[in-house]
């Protein structure tokens, strides 16, 4: 892959010069750079667990996510892939990152919960009025013995809590608990589709492995990196839900590269990472609600273009978003017999040929044995 003259020009992030010599990454460079390292600007050939593994878990806030986050994706994508890698155990749906719901490798399950552990304090933090009187170590110890029993739902564990400690309040019990262990939910939950409520157990019990040490943050930079960059300090912040990694950037400063956004904030990166011309085609994808691309950077202009801030949520409550030229354009969504798309701006002819193309190879991977039409709805108004 051809890499943009921004990182020809550019020095170690170790040299003295770096940070007024810094190279400038445009928008447009800064777009097909993450897109390349997301595997959406040409699909991979990879396995559906290398995937998971490079993009260091997919968002599963819904149970059908990560089956669309992995068809835009990966060539020869079928959904029954990750279905059986879930039946194996190989990867499991777990609180990580931002204190959400992402499916992870068994190993990510079990290293990434105890990095991620000061987010789960501060969430726990917000409950502590429903706690009060609560030994948090009996209260973790109790939870344990519960679901490695028996997987239990979110209502059967703030239930069985509740009886233990009648005066705290039962949602905080089972915040608590989710908060100060690793908990997984257990299939069928997850598997295409198939249904199944949510039911929790701890990692180490339905991975069959005990937990491992909290990874040395350097190896999780280099990682984002790898999925993400360029990024700033402040981005991978914003993906991992956590403060105070500018230390490992630092540490690691000597092995990276620097640029500057057009703002002139740092960026880090990989020095051999890909770096594609800003001129790259970027061809459309449809992506699925709470889809990482669009939440793990502090600025994410580089996909949402300003005057579109805020178009892809409403409430709590992400969109599925359709991406042109690399950029968001617009939502979509399955209605009973039709794949709806529904632009924020007006299509060229061009434009929407390419968009049917991709919609029809979606529906193809996903729901074969389904008939949708496919419909442009009307122009989302601003």
């Amino acid at each position: 892959m051809t890499n943009s003259s921004a990182q020809q020009s550019s020095s170690p992030a170790g040299d003295a010069t770096s940070a007024t010599a810094a190279p400038v990454l445009d928008v447009r460079a800064l777009n097909r750079a993450t897109l390349a390292r997301q595997l959406l600007l040409h699909r991979s050939t990879r396995s559906v667990r290398d995937a998971v593994v490079h993009l260091v878990g997919l968002q599963a806030q819904n149970t059908r996510p990560p089956y669309h986050a992995l068809a835009a994706r990966l060539d020869g994508f079928a959904p029954e892939q990750l279905s059986a890698l879930m039946t194996r155990r190989e990867v499991a749906r777990i609180v990580t990152l931002r204190s959400t719901i992402h499916t992870h490798t068994a190993d990510d399950c079990l290293a990434l919960t105890p990095l991620v552990q000061p987010a789960r304090d501060r969430e726990l933090g917000t409950f502590r009025t429903g706690l009060t009187g609560v030994d948090l170590d009996r209260l973790a110890a109790v939870a344990r013995e519960l679901v490695e029993a028996a997987p239990r739902t979110p209502a059967q564990l703030r239930e069985a809590l509740g009886a233990e400690w009648p005066d705290a309040d039962p949602r905080a019990l089972a915040v608590a608990a989710r908060c100060t262990l690793p908990l997984v939910q257990v299939t069928p939950r997850g598997l295409w589709e198939e249904s199944g409520q949510a039911a929790l157990t701890t990692a180490e019990h339905w991975l069959g492995r005990p937990a491992e040490p909290a990874p040395e943050p350097e190896s999780v930079v280099l990682r984002y990196l790898a999925a993400f960059g360029p990024a700033s300090v402040r981005d991978m912040q914003t993906w991992a839900g956590l403060t105070r990694l500018r230390a490992a950037f630092e540490r690691l400063r000597p092995r990276l590269v620097t640029f500057r956004d057009p703002a002139g904030v740092e960026l880090f990166d990989l020095p051999d990472a890909p770096r594609p011309d800003p001129d790259t085609p970027a061809p459309p994808r449809f992506l699925p609600e709470f889809d990482n691309l669009l939440l793990s950077h502090a600025d994410r202009s580089r996909v949402i273009p300003p005057a579109l801030h805020g178009r892809n949520w409403r409430g709590n409550q992400a969109y599925r978003t359709l991406l042109v030229d690399g950029f968001l354009a617009g939502l979509w969504k399955l209605d009973a017999d039709a794949l709806v798309v529904e632009p924020f701006g007006e299509l060229t002819r061009a434009r929407r040929e390419e968009v049917t193309a991709e919609g029809e190879r979606m529906l193809r991977v996903l729901y074969p044995g389904a008939s949708y039409d496919i419909r442009f709805g009307e122009v989302v108004p601003r």
